[in-house]
């Protein structure tokens, strides 16, 4: 990847990092989930609010941590909102591989994403990245009410 593509990639996040979209609570969310990262302190609360044929109506997160992990949220909630279910987790699948195999193409349904591409030559800023998708497949998976999910094995 050439050094502007990089940086571009670099100024997306930090954008995304200081001026987080969809940031805040959602009152009548369906799941509330929160994640952590104890290796490095990144906490997420995702609040997911499911559409009459279980798809992601609206989704809304606060938390704080490193910059990685804030922008894979902004970005996901962008991304997410208004998918079904096997559009969400086609789209988990895909931004997993973008971050961890480096044989992987980058599929195009992952937009903005790409510029996350980078965290894979950082194994342990990966779990910074998946946090809060990690936390969207907890509240599929979940359905209603509250739960937790962690980077780290319990």
């Amino acid at each position: 990847m050439n050094v502007e593509i990089e940086e571009l990639y670099q100024e997306v996040i930090l954008d995304h990092s200081r001026r987080p979209r969809n940031f805040g609570d959602l009152a009548d969310a369906a799941v509330r989930v929160h994640g952590d990262n104890p290796a490095c302190g990144d906490e997420i609360h995702l609040c997911v609010k499911f559409d009459a044929e279980g798809g992601l109506q609206d989704i809304k997160f606060t938390g704080y941590g490193c910059a990685i992990s804030q922008a894979s949220a902004s970005l996901m909630t962008m991304k997410l909102r208004g998918k079904s279910r096997a559009e969400v987790m086609e789209l988990l699948h895909a931004f997993h591989s973008l971050v961890t195999d480096e044989t992987s193409e980058t599929p195009k349904e992952l937009g903005d994403l790409v510029v996350m591409r980078g965290v894979r030559k950082f194994p342990q800023r990966v779990k910074c990245a998946m946090l809060a998708w990690r936390a969207v497949e907890q509240a599929l998976e979940q359905g209603a009410g509250e739960a937790t999910v962690s980077t780290e094995p319990a």
